[in-house]
């Protein structure tokens, strides 16, 4: 076999700034959803979040976040999006799946406090989150 598939078991190191302002962000825009995109590094299935960006032209409402991918500048740090759910689920809809940005998507549940983020790949899977 010429190459190996290498499968990483994800993780998400979250800086501790870095989730109170993601916090505040979705607190402020409540009850509207918010959305952030993630900026860090990956190595070896370990993500590290270490700052936040407004996506330019974002637009939300009750039931919805997003923005135009196209209007973002080339940047190799993005490595998803977080947004918020102000219904309280923290389950990715089909519409989360199908619109996934990256390498991670984080979903915010009401009533925003410490315990309500949560991340998922791709596919729906639940990825574990440590605060650093």
């Amino acid at each position: 076999m010429l190459f190996k598939n290498k499968k990483f078991e994800r993780r998400v190191s979250l800086q501790k700034d870095v989730r109170d302002s993601i916090l505040s962000y979705c607190q402020m825009k409540h009850p509207n959803e918010g959305i952030l995109i993630l900026k860090g590094k990956s190595k070896n299935g370990e993500i590290d979040v270490s700052g936040l960006v407004i996506p330019p032209f974002s637009e939300s409402g009750p039931t919805f976040a997003g923005f135009p991918h196209s209007f973002l500048p080339f940047d190799t740090s993005y490595v998803g999006i977080v947004h918020s759910h102000p219904s309280g689920s923290a389950e990715p809809s089909v519409t989360d799946l199908h619109n996934f940005f990256g390498l991670v998507s984080m979903i915010v549940q009401s009533p925003y406090d410490d315990d309500s983020i949560f991340a998922w790949d791709r596919n729906g899977n639940s990825i574990p989150i440590s605060i650093l």
